[in-house]
């Protein structure tokens, strides 16, 4: 594998860490370059706060993964000096052949031991749920459904209008009320009506839009506290205390493991993926960073997405997701439940270049056309649980301006509004981007975005994302 600047920033767990790294290198901080005489293993001392130097090494066994390891006391990974170390190699330095250290030969071994047991070992399995702790788990959230609906059917006989009069303190404390129900999902969505309330009452100007908000969050409180019910009570009844193949799971705050999505058998293996789009949302409900990717499967055709969450508090400590251009071959990948727009997962893969043919044959996956497209979204959002929303991929005809609206139409006739979704803030606007591209997209292509219901005139319009051409695709978010 040839080592890249991009390969660097993505093994950094924020941008700060990588910059760190790279500062390490130019002046001058690592001492005794060396490396193991088939290029596996490079190791260095890297100058830090203390009086003696940090030992650092990377191991490039697995290519695509490598096993960084430092004897400073940093909690990011990698850390500074690992990814400096990365730019020492990237820099030409150079590194003399050496034995091994015994003390790295010893964990490598190690790591490589625990490799081979989990490579032969079965999937592991979900471990036996402590029937009474459950039994009172369950209670405990049929107790918090009972409190949440009260609060849901007061507010919607009420009004809506009785928000500006509301204390969004009543909300979030609810919202806390509900955790400890273990309830994480209607806690959420409690902590954005208090979000709603303060926007009613500091901004004016924004109410129409809090007060939408506030509505569409109340139809899914509702539909999901009439779901769960019967849901928790039959688990209640039957003594079934495992992880269902139900969104409803996730919806009430469970958190699925890879052992449960694949007792659940929600998995497929040998899977190639290619990434269409990226982007990052802030969550200030959750206080937490969302980077979600969206994945073109290049042998079924099927969209889904990857999110990676970054707690606000703890930015430092979770490594950060990037963009990817490359071809990712996953020996297993696991699928969350739901409809739509499922998010996937994964822990190990490979990655290699498109070949021209898979390129060329990435935009003939799009849907057949617009209607078939619309169909498809339509049967989705029209669950109350299901975002309102649907990645998709549509065939381009031609792009064209009716008045002051951006108009797809597909080779067959059938058109669709471009627009961005407001509720995906200015940062993530990209008609304009995509208006202002110098050439038309070459014959063949397709358009990548997410369709939505747009209430504010009741049609089903388009925010794209990206380009793909039958040579390349053209991001117009990151």
């Amino acid at each position: 594998m040839e080592l890249t600047e991009q390969f660097i920033l993505l093994q950094a767990p924020n941008p700060a860490a990588a910059e760190n790294g790279r500062k390490l290198s130019k002046k001058g901080s690592f001492t005794a370059l060396q490396k193991t005489e088939d290029g596996t293993v490079y190791w260095s001392d890297c100058k830090g706060s203390g009086k003696n130097p940090y030992r650092v090494s990377i191991d490039w066994s697995q290519p695509d993964t490598p096993v960084c390891r430092c004897s400073c006391p940093s909690r990011q990974f990698p850390c500074k000096h690992a990814l400096g170390l990365m730019f020492e190699q990237l820099a030409g330095k150079p590194f003399a052949v050496a034995e091994i250290p015994q003390d790295i030969a010893d964990k490598r071994a190690k790591q490589a031991a625990r490799a081979a047991k989990k490579a032969s070992d079965a999937p592991a399995k979900p471990k036996k749920p402590n029937a009474a702790a459950q039994k009172k788990k369950l209670n405990k959230q049929l107790e918090g459904l009972d409190m949440a609906e009260k609060m849901v059917n007061d507010l919607l006989s009420s009004g809506l209008g009785t928000l500006a009069g509301s204390s969004a303190q009543m909300y979030e404390k609810l919202a806390k009320d509900l955790g400890s129900s273990y309830l994480t999902g209607p806690q959420t969505a409690f902590t954005r009506i208090a979000l709603a309330v303060r926007t009613v009452q500091k901004h004016p100007d924004q109410a129409d839009a809090a007060y939408a908000e506030a509505l569409r969050i109340l139809i899914y409180l509702r539909s999901t506290i009439k779901k769960s019910r019967v849901f928790l009570q039959n688990k209640l009844d039957t003594n079934s205390f495992t992880a269902e193949d139900s969104v409803l799971y996730e919806a009430l705050g469970g958190v699925w493991r890879l052992e449960d999505l694949h007792a659940a058998g929600a998995y497929r293996e040998n899977a190639r993926l290619i990434q269409l789009s990226f982007d990052v949302t802030c969550d200030e409900a959750k206080k937490e960073y969302i980077e979600r990717g969206w994945w073109l499967d290049i042998d079924s055709g099927e969209i889904a997405q990857t999110q990676n969450l970054r707690p606000i508090k703890a930015l430092k400590y979770v490594k950060g997701d990037d963009s990817r251009f490359d071809l990712l071959e996953i020996p297993v990948l696991y699928t969350y439940p739901g409809e739509g727009d499922h998010r996937i997962r994964w822990e190990n893969f490979s990655t290699r270049a498109l070949t021209p043919e898979e390129s060329a044959a990435l935009p003939g996956l799009a849907q057949p056309d617009i209607a078939a497209a619309v169909k498809l979204v339509k049967g989705t959002i029209k669950n109350t649980l299901a975002p309102k929303f649907l990645a998709v991929l549509l065939p381009i005809g031609q792009i064209g301006q009716i008045g002051e609206e951006t108009v797809l139409e597909d080779p067959k006739g059938g058109r669709i509004l471009l627009r961005d979704r407001k509720e995906d803030g200015p940062d993530h606007a990209s008609v304009i981007r995509f208006i202002l591209l110098p050439d038309a997209p070459p014959a063949g292509s397709a358009l990548f975005g997410l369709m939505f219901y747009d209430g504010q005139d009741k049609s089903l319009c388009l925010h794209p994302y990206s380009i793909v051409t039958p040579e390349r695709v053209i991001r117009l978010q990151f």
